[in-house]
């Protein structure tokens, strides 16, 4: 019996192997890629949990897969990449490759640029049954004379009624470190922490208030802080003792007696 508001201190294949199928409408998470951080020596069976997601992820639902490549050898890896495929390969669709986008990356020495982004996979299954796009204000508004090139190579000029807001881009750009990813001292015990503001955006897109939230690689608990502020239903697992007693911590204090009515 898997119940909500919890971290299970386990391997998530264990976590998903008691849960119904497409029982979750939205995933989010940052698998331990590449040994890039020491996670205390734990790995992960990629390709099992790939096929475990997609069996418990409802139709219609979503995943954002965040992860990089390490640097070995003078080449990047391109694990990122071989999952991307992988999962496309189960039988997710690869609905939009997002960036996030660190405006104050760490420097990196050596004949290379910084190291600026990570991936933000979009993985659904099926076409996603929920889409609430971030808006941003447009600079102009009113009608304009708008260029379309055709199928012959001709352009095609149309009035068209500007709107006053439009959809924001697919690169996400936050502000990481202390102090700034989460106001949380605590999370920083954790070596490799979310942004709040990517998981709360992620969150707001693809899923409404109520419908269930699983992060199986909960880290620090980012996830299930943002879920439960969000009023989602949140279910995490995460093998490292350490890390569920840093994240349980640190949720502790925004857990509220009247959120889990969504939960019942």
């Amino acid at each position: 019996m898997i119940e909500f508001s919890t971290i299970y201190n386990e391997d998530c294949l264990k976590t998903m192997q008691r849960m119904d199928s497409e029982s979750i409408d939205f995933v989010i998470t940052s698998p331990p890629y590449d040994n890039i951080r020491n996670y205390n020596g734990y790995t992960f069976d990629f390709e099992n949990i790939a096929k475990e997601l997609y069996r418990v992820i409802k139709q219609g639902g979503v995943m954002i897969w965040v992860v990089a490549d390490a640097t070995m050898n003078g080449s990047e890896s391109g694990t990122s990449f071989r999952q991307a495929l992988k999962f496309m390969e189960i039988g997710f669709k690869l609905h939009d490759t997002m960036i996030y986008y660190k405006n104050n990356p760490m420097p990196q020495t050596g004949n290379r640029y910084h190291q600026m982004f990570e991936y933000m996979f979009c993985l659904s299954k099926g076409s996603p049954k929920t889409f609430n796009p971030i808006k941003e204000k447009t600079k102009y508004s009113g009608l304009a004379n708008m260029k379309n090139r055709g199928k012959e190579g001709l352009l095609d000029y149309a009035k068209v009624e500007r709107t006053t807001d439009k959809k924001v881009g697919n690169v996400f750009a936050y502000s990481i470190g202390g102090g700034i990813s989460t106001p949380d001292k605590i999370a920083y015990k954790h070596p490799a922490i979310f942004p709040e503001k990517l998981v709360i955006d992620q969150l707001i897109t693809w899923t409404n208030e109520g419908d269930i939230v699983y992060d199986p690689f909960m880290g620090s608990g980012t996830t299930a802080k943002i879920a439960e502020l969000l009023q989602r239903p949140w279910i995490g697992s995460e093998i490292s003792k350490e890390y569920v007693d840093i994240a349980l911590e640190r949720i502790s204090i925004y857990q509220q007696k009247d959120l889990f009515a969504v939960c019942q």
